[in-house]
């Protein structure tokens, strides 16, 4: 039972649809990326297209499919997550995260994020990343990504105090992106609310330049601009 004193403690990796509509009151939608901005909006430097054409180079040659996640985040994930880093947002990997809600708690590691650092310390996350397990025992990224996402908005919550909270998240499943924008209201009742927003999934080997832009476009918004 829930009380004052002991509120119930959820594992990011153990949520599910169910428990979360248990939690929270949930919107969801399919977006194109036009939806948040138009291609032409995002421009690259030519240093970054560069940076890309070497990333893909060392993915084309490969089945990633067949590579195991360790390899793949390296390879692939990561780097990029990189290249979308600006002034005091950075890319953490195992990021511990924790939040309390009126009736409960979240917590676990996100596999990475994307935010504000002061001192060597990751202080505000902006963007969420977890990594989709593969095989027979894998479970759906999606809900996991949603607590997560819940998690960061309270976080922000805390910082700024604005009725509604805006973050970003995404999860991979090889070198697939399917991107999120959340958007979380209500935070102090005891069912906040939370509308979604998902892109359809990106293919990295073939759609870099998309994916870096999508990513910048996410730090560009964490950073006020």
């Amino acid at each position: 039972m829930e009380t004052a004193q002991s509120l119930t403690r959820y594992l990011f990796s153990d949520l599910t649809l169910k428990e979360i509509k248990r939690l929270i009151i949930l919107k969801e939608q399919r977006v194109t990326l036009d939806t948040w901005f138009k291609d032409e909006q995002m421009i690259l430097s030519a240093e970054e297209k560069q940076q890309l054409a070497y990333l893909v180079k060392h993915l084309l040659p490969y089945e990633t499919t067949l590579m195991n996640e360790a390899t793949i985040w390296g390879r692939a994930i990561y780097p990029l997550l990189m290249m979308a880093e600006k002034d005091e947002l950075q890319a953490w990997a195992e990021v511990s995260l924790e939040a309390e809600f009126s009736r409960f708690k979240l917590h676990g590691i996100a596999d990475a994020v994307i935010g504000k650092c002061q001192a060597g310390v990751m202080d505000v996350p902006y963007i969420v990343v977890i990594e989709g397990k593969r095989g027979l025992e894998a479970k759906n990224p999606r809900f996991q990504l949603y607590g997560e996402l819940l998690a960061i908005a309270r976080l922000n919550w805390e910082t700024e105090q604005q009725p509604s909270t805006t973050v970003f998240g995404c999860y991979t499943i090889a070198d697939s992106w399917t991107f999120i924008r959340s958007t979380v209201t209500e935070i102090e009742q005891e069912m906040p609310r939370m509308s979604i927003e998902s892109t359809r999934e990106y293919v990295e080997k073939f759609e870099a330049e998309t994916l870096l832009k999508i990513l910048k476009y996410f730090v560009q918004m964490g950073n006020g601009e």
